[in-house]
């Protein structure tokens, strides 16, 4: 299905019929493209940048014909009334059989020209910046946006340099690390800096026997040390205190059962030194720790009980014994939105809140995962 609409995301006419439907249109240039057979929609916070693919199957190839998708084109991917995905269209896959005319396309948010493209600067040198002004500057030749959430900035850098061959990404994602940030896209393909949600609740969840089609719980040791030794890259290492001449700093994990030692450089010193170290060595090991516990699970619906779609960096409840896991709260870290021949369906990747964030109570190493139990007003959907 063909239909003409304003191109722009932000002023799409919706229907109130569209609010919670999960009809999947592709908008480009002021033309919907609806009726697709098979969906992936992918998003995440750890994941840059967004993407989708899009099939239909036409018995009588003219109609399919009428497709009129480039690659390169702009576009928009909305879901009923909502806006998933903005950005560019990078693959169209025209395929003929003596019966029938397919037709996939494949296509990223509009970060997608952070992760793929080189940074540039005049000059090469940024002064003077924190990490949202740095990005800023990054993300400008490319046409996107920055923004943070209150407060969260990041550190002011004195002098930073760019290294030639490296993407605007791969700079932020450093940048961030040592500010303790998350950076993904939103859903209008602007880069958003934050830190994980706990306020942000789905509406209900996921329980054992009501909604979850499948589930798996990965508990593991991997990549968890005992010890994390952070080392910044000093200009002038014989001047520095510390250990042979280093700072170092260090974060212990005691619910490691046996020695493991972790050492990091984190090639910050001039954001900071010793305060740098420091934290790079809390983030590793708050991350790896709430990282020992991933749920994997298959829903019904890509929608909570409110009607909204789940979302990334929210907080939802999931009561699973069978899979070892109960009445907890996770961030979803991940949701793909799948149609196809399995009917409609949601895979989320859950974790526990730590593991995107250097929490007191997660410094303080207190053994295996320990999530705040459901409030009494959310249950599954």
């Amino acid at each position: 299905m063909v239909q003409t609409v304003d191109p722009n995301p932000q002023r799409v006419i919706v229907k109130a019929s569209d609010a919670t439907n999960d009809d999947v249109k592709l908008v480009i240039n002021g033309q919907i493209y609806a009726g697709w057979q098979e969906v992936r929609i992918t998003r995440g916070i750890e994941r840059l940048p967004s993407d989708f693919e899009l099939r239909l199957t036409d018995l009588y190839p003219v109609e399919a014909d009428a497709l009129q998708i480039r690659v390169g084109d702009s576009c928009v991917v909305m879901i009923g009334g909502t806006v998933v995905i903005t950005g560019y269209i990078d693959i169209v896959q025209p395929t003929i059989t003596p019966t029938s005319h397919e037709i996939v396309v494949q296509g990223r948010s509009k970060c997608a020209d952070l992760v793929d493209c080189a940074a540039e600067w005049p000059g090469n040198q940024i002064s003077g910046s924190n990490v949202l002004e740095i990005a800023r500057k990054l993300a400008r030749p490319y046409g996107i946006d920055v923004e943070a959430t209150s407060g969260h900035e990041g550190l002011k850098i004195p002098v930073f340099s760019l290294m030639h061959g490296e993407t605007p990404f791969e700079i932020i994602e450093r940048l961030c690390r040592y500010s303790q940030l998350l950076a993904y896209d939103d859903e209008f393909g602007n880069l958003l800096l934050t830190r994980v949600a706990r306020s942000d609740y789905a509406a209900s969840g996921f329980r054992e026997g009501f909604n979850v089609q499948r589930a798996s719980a990965t508990f593991s040791m991997l990549d968890r040390f005992s010890e994390y030794r952070c080392y910044p890259n000093a200009f002038n290492t014989l001047q520095e205190l510390g250990e042979a001449g280093f700072l170092v700093a260090t974060q212990p994990d005691a619910s490691v059962p046996r020695r493991r030692l972790k050492v990091l450089i984190s090639d910050g010193s001039g954001l900071g030194g010793q305060d740098v170290a420091e934290f790079r060595a809390s983030w590793e090991m708050s991350r790896r720790w709430g990282r020992s516990v991933i749920v994997r699970l298959t829903t019904d619906s890509w929608r909570d009980k409110a009607g909204a779609l789940y979302q990334p960096n929210t907080v939802a409840p999931v009561d699973i014994p069978a899979i070892k896991v109960t009445d907890k709260m996770w961030t979803i870290s991940e949701v793909t939105y799948r149609k196809g021949e399995q009917g409609t369906q949601c895979d989320l990747v859950l974790m526990d809140p730590h593991a995107f964030d250097v929490a007191e109570e997660a410094l303080q190493a207190r053994g295996p995962i320990e999530v705040a139990a459901l409030p009494k007003n959310l249950g599954a959907r």
